[in-house]
C-alpha cells in the first residue's frame, strides 16, 4: 500500500496505475480537505464565490439562491458529460481519476471529504468512469472529460469494471459504495482542472521513456550487426558537445555493446599504413541513422526529462478556480485550470516520438535495401529471390504509420478557438494534445517492433548469435520467440502485433 500526502512522484504513480498497489489517504491530507471545506462553508454565507452560489462561465452574473446551491452542481456535471468518440482507455481513466485527487487532496478546493474518499475507493477496486476522447477544449481544465467523472462520483452515467461497461448504479449496489455528498461546489472543483491531460500526459511519458530504451537498444544492435566503427560512441566525441541527453544515449550505447565481437576499432582498421589504397571496401563512415544516433536521441531524452518535470509539476498543483486558501481565510479567482503547460510539453512529446519513428524507420530502410548495407539480401529475405518477399509487404506499413506520425506532429498548442460566449476566449486544446500523442506514441511502437523484426532476421541471416553482445542477444531471444526465423513468407501482421504488444509492455530487458 502507498500513501498519497499531496506530493506525487513518478514512483507512486506507476505503483498506483500500473502495479495496482493500493492507495490510501494520509489522516494529515484528510484533515486538511476537511478544513477547507468547513471553511468556504462559513465564508461563502455572506459573500459572492463563483460556482457556489453564482452560475458558471459567462452566466456567473446570475445569484444563486441558497435553496438551489446543490440542484447547481447537479446540473453543471449533468450538462457536462457531453464527450463523444472513443472511450479513453481505463488505464488513461485511472491516471487521470489519480491526478485529479491529488489535486483536491491539496485542500485548496473546498471539496466534501465524501470526494477524496470515494475516489480512493474506485482507484483501489478498478472502476472507471466511461470517459470520451472528444469534448474537452482544455482551458477551464477538462471540463468535459472530468464531467463524466463527475458524473460517476454522484452515481450515474457508466463505467468499466471487470472488463465491461456497466451502469454505476448496479456496480455501486455490487460494490456497496455510496455516491458523494454534493454539498459546496463539488460538480465545480471535480471539473475545473487540468486532471485529464495531466494524467494521460504522464501515462505518456513513462511509455515514451520504454520506447526510447528500445530505440536505443535497436540502433546499438544495427550499428553492431553491420560491424560500424565504435569512434561515434566514444566519451571524448560526445563529451565535447555539453547536452547532457545527448551523452547519456552514447553512454548506454557503449554499455549495449561492451561484449560485442562485431564493432570496429578505427584506430586498428584506419588509423594504420594504407599502403597507397584509393578506394576502401568498408564504409569509412555509416549512414547518419546509425551514426548519428546520439545527436537524433539526445534531445528525445532531454525533452522527456523536461516534459516529465512540468507535468510533475502541474499534478502537484492546485489546479481549480476559485482556490480556496483557508489557512489565510480567503478565496481567489483566477485561472489555474488552463491547460497550456500541459498542451506545449505534450506537443514537444509527440514531436520527439514522432522522430523516434522516423529514426526507426530509416534504420529499417537500411536493413532491407541491400544497396545501403552491402552485407544482407533484399529486404532480409531470408528465402528465395523473386519467389518470396521477406519483409517487403510489412515495410510498407512502417513507412504509413512514420508518414501518419509526421500529420499528426502539428502541434495543437496554437490551435485556440474561443467558445463559451468568449469567455473562453484562448484556449489549450491540452487533452486534444495529450491524446493525439498517445496515438503518436503507439505508432512508434509499431514501426519499432517491425525494425526489432528486422535486425532478429538479419543477424539470423548473418549467424553471428555468438559475436554480438549480450544485450543484444537477449533481445534477439525475446523477439524470436515470438516470431520464428522465416524463409517461407508468412502472414505477419499476428506477429507484428505480438511484438507491439512486447515491447509497450516491457522495459528493455539487459
Amino acid at each position: 500500500m502507498v500513501k498519497l500526502y499531496n506530493k506525487l512522484d513518478l514512483q507512486t504513480f506507476y505503483q498506483v496505475i500500473f502495479d495496482k498497489v493500493e492507495l490510501s489517504i494520509d489522516k494529515e491530507v484528510t484533515e486538511k480537505v476537511k478544513k477547507s471545506f468547513e471553511f468556504l462553508k462559513t465564508f461563502s454565507e455572506n459573500k459572492i464565490i463563483y460556482g457556489v452560489n453564482t452560475g458558471f462561465g459567462p452566466m456567473a452574473q446570475y445569484k444563486i439562491e441558497d435553496s438551489e446551491r446543490r440542484q447547481l452542481q447537479y446540473n453543471l456535471i449533468r450538462s457536462h458529460a457531453s464527450g463523444i468518440g472513443n472511450v479513453i482507455p481505463p488505464l488513461y481513466v485511472k491516471a487521470s481519476m489519480l491526478a485529479r485527487l491529488n489535486t483536491l487532496s491539496l485542500g485548496k478546493s473546498g471539496v466534501h471529504k465524501s470526494v477524496i474518499e470515494l475516489m480512493t475507493e474506485l482507484i483501489n477496486r478498478d472502476i472507471t468512469p466511461v470517459i470520451y476522447e472528444h469534448g474537452g477544449v482544455g482551458a477551464s481544465g477538462d471540463l468535459v472529460q472530468l464531467a463524466h467523472l463527475a458524473l460517476v462520483l454522484i452515481g450515474e452515467g457508466e463505467v468499466i469494471y471487470k472488463g465491461k461497461k456497466q451502469q454505476t448504479s448496479d456496480v455501486f449496489k455490487a460494490e456497496n459504495l455510496s455516491p458523494i455528498s454534493v454539498e459546496l461546489r463539488e460538480g465545480l472543483a471535480l471539473m475545473n482542472g487540468t486532471s485529464v491531460m495531466t494524467g494521460i500526459g504522464i501515462v505518456n511519458t513513462i511509455y515514451t521513456r520504454r520506447l526510447l530504451n528500445w530505440m536505443i537498444a535497436a540502433s546499438a544492435s544495427i550499428n553492431e550487426i553491420v560491424k560500424a566503427y565504435d569512434d561515434h560512441l566514444s566519451v571524448a566525441l560526445n563529451e565535447s558537445k555539453k547536452h547532457k541527453g545527448q551523452q547519456k544515449i552514447a553512454e548506454q550505447m557503449r554499455k549495449h555493446l561492451q561484449t560485442s565481437k562485431l564493432v570496429k576499432n578505427r584506430e586498428h582498421h584506419l588509423y594504420t599504413d594504407t599502403n597507397g589504397t584509393r578506394v576502401f571496401e568498408d564504409k569509412i563512415q555509416e549512414y547518419y541513422s546509425l551514426r548519428c544516433v546520439p545527436q537524433v536521441l539526445g534531445p528525445v531524452l532531454d525533452t522527456l526529462d523536461m516534459v516529465e518535470k512540468i507535468l510533475f509539476e502541474e499534478i502537484n498543483s492546485a489546479n481549480d478556480n476559485p482556490i480556496i486558501d483557508y489557512e489565510n481565510e480567503n478565496v481567489y479567482h483566477g485561472g489555474n485550470f488552463h491547460g497550456d503547460y500541459v498542451s506545449l510539453e505534450m506537443d514537444k512529446l509527440k514531436m520527439v516520438v514522432t522522430k523516434m519513428s522516423m529514426l526507426a524507420e530509416r534504420q529499417l530502410n537500411y536493413l532491407l535495401n541491400p544497396r545501403l548495407n552491402d552485407i544482407l539480401p533484399p529486404f532480409v529475405n531470408l528465402g528465395t529471390l523473386g519467389l518470396n518477399f521477406g519483409m517487403q509487404g510489412v515495410q510498407f506499413t512502417a513507412t504509413s504509420t512514420t508518414a501518419e506520425n509526421q500529420m499528426l506532429s502539428n502541434p495543437m498548442y496554437v490551435h485556440s478557438i474561443p467558445n463559451n460566449n468568449d469567455n473562453q476566449d484562448i484556449v489549450s486544446m491540452g487533452t486534444n494534445a495529450a491524446l493525439i500523442t498517445k496515438k503518436v506514441i503507439e505508432n512508434a511502437f509499431e514501426v519499432a517492433a517491425i525494425e526489432l523484426i528486422a535486425i532478429t532476421q538479419a543477424i539470423e541471416y548473418l549467424d553471428v548469435e555468438d559475436k554480438v553482445s549480450t544485450k543484444t542477444l537477449n533481445m534477439f531471444k525475446a523477439i524470436r520467440n515470438l516470431v520464428p526465423a522465416f524463409k517461407e513468407d508468412i502472414v505477419m501482421y499476428p506477429y507484428v502485433k505480438s511484438v507491439k504488444d512486447y515491447i509497450v509492455n516491457n522495459e528493455f530487458n539487459s
